[in-house]
């Protein structure tokens, strides 16, 4: 999986994604961790498409829950660390959705 962000990097003193997302990988070597956001990034999907069928907006939550129960048993119980988005919210969100694809693409493994 490729990574170049040393692990002692400071994500709060990066200045844009593409500064982060190496660091972002970084926080993300361990494989049960990776399938555990990518199951919960899966299951947000399914919510998001059940909020556009029923109008009902607790699946917005719902979805968010999932996503974030998933990353988070990922990062305490299987990569031992705190996740990214306690530091840079928005960059972590935005880098959970390409490590999304990254794993879709074969980028990075599953």
């Amino acid at each position: 999986m490729p990574t170049t962000a040393p692990t002692h990097a400071d994500p709060a003193q990066m200045h844009s994604f593409a500064e982060f997302y190496p660091f972002y990988l970084s926080e993300h070597q361990n494989r049960t961790c990776r399938r555990l956001h990518f199951v919960g990034s899966s299951l947000g999907l399914v919510c998001l498409a059940t909020l556009l069928a029923t109008g009902n907006p607790w699946w917005l939550l719902v979805g968010l829950l999932c996503g974030y129960a998933f990353a988070w048993i990922g990062h305490f119980g299987f990569e031992k660390n705190k996740p990214a988005s306690f530091k840079r919210p928005l960059y972590s969100f935005m880098g959970d959705w390409v490590m999304y694809k990254d794993i879709w693409t074969g980028r990075i493994p599953f």
